[in-house]
């Protein structure tokens, strides 16, 4: 099966899509030829190190690191600066992983991108190919496109989400302004540890000698890694919980109409900020609201340097963001959500949101997910909360768990046997057949997953 794109690509595209892709390799695969910073700093070296010349606030975390950086970047554009933010995966289209105030760069200007670096790249796989080495990979070379875009178009700051970890990611050759870590939680775990210190560990490798961090972090053996690594390197370090906190107030009954969630952000953690109470939040669930948390500390911090961010710029940038993939509301009668959760603690704050923001009759469930990811951990969560489940797989990656062992697995978990289908849309016509207008479908489980459902269904509530 060929997982690229069914349509013809320009010439550039073809190039970049040919390079070596860690997102669609198992984790089998020896990814220690994927990390480190050699390969990315002698490829920034040679468009003229774009990194040096831009203040970046730079985000880490196993989960919501994504949203927390697309909050940052928001709330930055809505304080009249203008922003670039790097993020990936990408759901539907490569273009949205490099966007300047909220605008994706377009198909025309990824192909000038692409050309611009070319030269650069095809010199270090000469290299690469005398040492018997590899030359950069897709993720580097994204990453060093991102830097030069943002410069060429005169960005006065960039919000950089890591790709894997922090300490060897590529774009930890930043030279930041104020370091995030969002969460910490088992996740890509034959690359990064397979405990919470280890995890913490490299997510904390982004850390930089006296740049102030900010944490969202709350168990106690990932907050000790990060408050020593702040110590030795004279950081400044503000902590969810301990420096700044946050009150959600949920949405409620969103399968019938339009009723955000708010959100009041706290610091010290008993005291409301003055002119940052009652601020609506788009992203759903209490996981999102300590996202927004996470962020609005961040700005603050950088407000303490000298950037002039208002609180209404905030109140308009969490009130107004759309952050596709993220409990994304799709329809209505029935309700249609779409997330991209992949791991345990991202299910059990999906499940969570669904429980306190839908009032629905029924619950249907499309599932499918990656290998190397904790499966049945995220089962285990899933089916018991769900009256319908259809299980599926992915097309557009080979890392796909296939439904048939999808279907195993959950067999053997309750004694139930469930639909599965090999293609995603096969999946989605029986959930619709299944649900009644006051039912809900839930599709989760990858980004993948995710991006490709996004496409077969169409976005908007209807």
């Amino acid at each position: 099966m060929s997982y690229q794109l069914a349509q013809a690509q320009p010439e550039p595209l073809q190039f970049l899509f040919a390079r070596v892709d860690y997102e669609k390799l198992h984790a089998s695969y020896d990814y220690a030829q994927a990390l480190g910073l050699k390969r990315i700093g002698q490829l920034l070296q040679r468009i003229g190190d774009p990194h040096l010349h831009l203040p970046v606030v730079h985000v880490a975390g196993s989960k919501g690191k994504g949203s927390a950086a697309a909050m940052i970047a928001a709330i930055l554009s809505q304080a009249g600066y203008r922003t670039g933010l790097y993020t990936s995966p990408h759901l539907e289209r490569m273009e949205e992983r490099i966007g300047i105030d909220g605008r994706c760069c377009t198909p025309s200007e990824l192909c000038a991108l692409v050309e611009q670096i070319r030269p650069a790249v095809e010199q270090l796989d000469e290299q690469a190919a005398a040492e018997k080495s590899i030359g950069p990979t897709l993720f580097e070379i994204l990453t060093a496109m991102a830097l030069r875009y943002f410069v060429d178009r005169r960005a006065q700051i960039a919000v950089l989400e890591v790709g894997l970890g922090g300490r060897l990611d590529a774009t930890n050759v930043c030279r930041p302004a104020v370091c995030v870590i969002t969460s910490i939680s088992f996740d890509h775990t034959q690359q990064l540890g397979s405990t919470l210190e280890a995890i913490a560990g490299e997510k904390a490798g982004i850390i930089k000698p006296g740049v102030p961090v900010v944490s969202g972090v709350t168990e106690d053996e990932p907050r000790a890694v990060i408050r020593h690594t702040c110590r030795s390197l004279g950081c400044r370090l503000l902590e969810l919980g301990v420096d700044f906190d946050f009150r959600y107030y949920p949405a409620r009954h969103l399968e019938q109409a339009d009723c955000p969630a708010r959100l009041d952000f706290l610091s010290p953690p008993d005291m409301a900020v003055e002119q940052l109470q009652g601020l609506d939040l788009t992203l759903l669930g209490s996981h999102q609201a300590a996202n927004a948390a996470v962020a609005v500390a961040a700005v603050l911090q950088l407000a303490q340097q000298g950037w002039h961010v208002s609180a209404e710029a905030i109140r308009r940038a969490l009130g107004g963001l759309r952050w596709p993939g993220r409990i994304e509301l799709l329809a209505r009668r029935p309700a249609v959500i779409l997330d991209a959760a992949h791991n345990v603690a991202s299910v059990q704050a999906l499940v969570r949101t669904v429980e306190e923001s839908f009032s629905v009759a029924r619950r249907v469930l499309i599932f499918g997910t990656t290998q190397d990811k904790d499966v049945p951990g995220m089962l285990a969560c899933l089916l018991p909360r769900f009256d319908e489940v259809v299980l599926t797989q992915y097309t557009t990656n080979p890392r796909a768990v296939p439904a048939e062992r999808l279907g195993a697995m959950a067999t053997q978990m309750t004694g139930r046997h469930y639909p599965v289908y090999a293609h995603p849309e096969q999946a989605w016509r029986l959930a619709r057949r299944l649900a009644k207008p006051e039912d809900l479908i839930c599709i989760t489980g990858s980004f993948y997953l995710a991006g490709q459902m996004r496409a077969i269904i169409g976005a908007g509530p209807q």
